[in-house]
């Protein structure tokens, strides 16, 4: 039995997600930040068949939830079979986390970040292991200014929203260069446009825009959650790492995507903004 571990299970993707892998009789830890929903998602969870449903509360936008769910998880677990990091947001004004980080690319990039660095021998000593991170088509749009991470000035929801998911394509990048040989792999993947809350966010005249484009173009969240289901558990992208998925076929992302040495100063600039070793 597979321990597989997905934040932002409570909703959307996550919740999709873990119910399909639950069909396999795995072991799913689901991360949420609101306790009730943590435990009605625990019970469509285990409904579905899982091997055993655990829950672990963690607000991936606050740094000091992050480093009590890692020591959570390291005191429970020998080890993680899948690290999904899907937790993300959407903030149509700026705003600031507790720590003084913008709140987006906080829980959308330095939360996952923080938590796969703090569990990086856990993951070592589970290999063969997988990491995942749910990025999005967006990155392709996305600019990067290490003087302004945060869009001090020019924010906008979506510019700030398609930061962090470039930042996840190259911290995914650069964490299957670093894993390379010890039989950890690292993908990030974009699910698809699909139908979840996140969009709520938008302000009250994109609304109408949204609902069209949700009965049109959009697809549910248990179709986009498959990509996630595939990445974690299909034989066939057991050894593919450093990799970014549309869906379920592999993709070349962006160029910015691509460029090693920033994603190296991406690593850097990120570890210095959550307290670690650069």
């Amino acid at each position: 039995m597979k321990t597989i571990l997905i934040t932002g299970a409570t909703s959307g993707i996550g919740l999709e997600a873990a119910q399909q892998l639950a069909a396999g009789g795995e072991r799913l830890v689901l991360v949420g930040r609101n306790p009730q929903k943590l435990a009605d998602s625990a019970e469509l969870v285990r409904a579905a068949g899982a091997g055993a449903v655990d829950t672990l509360e963690c607000d991936m936008a606050s740094q000091s939830s992050v480093r009590q769910l890692a020591k959570a998880i390291e005191a429970a677990y020998d080890r993680i079979d899948v690290l999904a990091n899907n937790a993300g947001g959407y903030h149509q004004t700026r705003t600031e986390t507790e720590d003084g980080i913008e709140a987006t690319f906080a829980t959308n990039h330095l939360g996952g970040f923080l938590l796969t660095e703090l569990l990086t021998d856990l993951l070592v000593r589970s290999a063969p292991a997988r990491i995942l991170f749910t990025s999005s088509v967006m990155h392709y749009g996305a600019t990067l200014d290490f003087d302004d991470l945060g869009f001090r000035t020019g924010y906008s929801g979506e510019k700030a929203y398609s930061r962090s998911k470039l930042a996840n394509v190259l911290y995914a990048r650069a964490l299957a260069r670093r894993f390379d040989g010890t039989g950890v792999t690292v993908n990030a993947f974009h699910p698809g446009a699909v139908s979840t809350g996140i969009w709520t966010s938008l302000p009250w005249f994109g609304q109408p825009v949204v609902s069209l484009a949700k009965r049109i173009f959009f697809i549910s969240a248990a179709e986009g959650a498959a990509a996630l289901t595939y990445l974690a558990t299909d034989p066939g992208v057991a050894e593919v790492t450093g990799a970014y998925f549309r869906k379920t076929r592999e993709r070349e992302p962006s160029r910015l995507a691509r460029d090693d040495r920033i994603g190296q100063r991406l690593c850097e600039v990120s570890a210095s903004l959550v307290g670690l070793p650069g």
